[in-house]
């Protein structure tokens, strides 16, 4: 009973991530293929390798959702209708910055009321399960990975990439009712900046969380 609901917090939160990115295009968020055609990878000689986004950062105040950070201007906000592992659907909070069409900064949280009620052993299998799904759903594959505590909660970094070079950083987060997931995906490595990566991530803290008080 525990694993399901992990498994429902946990796809919900990755299907956020999905949702935006893969259709950003139907979102406004990036203009389509020229001439309708699929998009050609990026090490086409017609298409040179994108060059990092130019990024002009703002600081998001969201201590109603237990959290501040800084990321990219032109902030969006959406909820994502998702299906759990138990056939319902609910809603995922998510903010995110498009800096240009193909790199995306975003942050995503679910409330789980569940979590409270398990066992507090459970983090560390909770956050592979995160990892786990995310790339599966990407199709991506691990890079590297590393454990940290932040502010005491247990947190999880992966970096992942897919078949056409595509680059997805992710740091997880689960404080208290909530699991955080910061997500940057790049459409190749040369278009990503360690800095921009560091900044976005370590500009995360989580703070007292104000619905649930």
């Amino acid at each position: 009973m525990k694993r399901l609901l992990y498994l429902a917090l946990i796809v919900i939160l990755v299907l956020a991530i999905v949702f935006v990115y893969r259709d950003r295009v139907d979102l406004g968020l990036a203009s389509p293929p020229a001439n309708g055609s699929d998009r050609t990878p990026s090490s086409s000689p017609a298409f040179p390798t994108p060059l990092p986004a130019k990024i002009v950062w703002q600081s998001v105040d969201r201590t109603p959702d237990g959290f501040k950070v800084e990321m990219p201007t032109d902030i969006k906000e959406i909820q994502v209708p998702a299906y759990n592992e138990q056939g319902g659907s609910e809603q995922v909070e998510m903010i995110y910055s498009f800096p240009d069409s193909e790199t995306c900064f975003s942050v995503a949280w679910a409330d789980n009321p569940p979590v409270e009620r398990a066992n507090s052993n459970e983090p560390d299998r909770t956050l592979d399960m995160a990892r786990d799904d995310a790339m599966a759903r990407t199709q991506t594959t691990l890079v590297e990975e590393s454990t940290f505590s932040q502010q005491g909660f247990p947190g999880r970094y992966f970096s992942a990439r897919n078949l056409g070079g595509g680059v997805m950083n992710s740091r997880l987060v689960l404080a208290r009712k909530r699991l955080y997931m910061l997500t940057a995906t790049f459409p190749t490595a040369g278009a990503r900046r360690d800095e921009d990566v560091a900044r976005f991530f370590s500009s995360f803290s989580v703070v007292a969380d104000t619905k649930n008080q």
